[in-house]
């Protein structure tokens, strides 16, 4: 799978221009992607200089992307007429995904297990309702308009 992984918010916390700590796990999930085969494009706002030290700061931890900011490593708008910064990847990784960045554990298994967030909602959902069930069948049931 191709994977865009933005820097700024998902790898480090936000501190831009500064580069942020690294949140919790992303380095050794993005290791962990990349021996898994997947390809890897780094997504970032950052130009010049500062994207330079982002690629340095992964780099030095053992992160090599396969792109940055494109969608192959040789591309230019010489050698691709239909350039586009828009990337043709399978997935995104990006704190300003809706409903927000998940963890990097989580991030990790919906990619090894091809789960989507809507799949791990609804297990989390389902594992809810039996736990409920489960816990409190002896319980009486309270009139409600919710079903819980």
């Amino acid at each position: 799978m191709t994977i865009a992984v933005d820097f700024d918010g998902t790898i480090v916390e936000h501190r831009y221009p500064a580069i942020g700590e690294e949140r919790p796990f992303a380095i050794d999930t993005l290791k962990m992607l990349i021996n898994d085969h997947h390809k890897l494009i780094l997504w970032s706002v950052r130009e010049g200089k500062l994207l330079d030290e982002a690629v340095e700061w992964c780099r030095a931890r053992g992160v090599e992307f396969y792109a940055i900011n494109r969608d192959y490593p040789e591309e230019t708008t010489e050698n691709n007429p239909h350039f586009s910064r828009k990337l043709k990847v399978d997935m995104f990784i990006d704190d300003r995904n809706i409903g927000g960045l998940p963890d990097w554990g989580t991030i990790y298994r919906m990619i090894s297990h091809r789960r989507t967030w809507e799949d791990l909602l609804g297990e989390a959902e389902c594992g809810m309702i039996n736990s409920s069930h489960h816990h409190h069948h002896h319980q009486k049931k309270k009139k409600s308009w919710w079903p819980f």
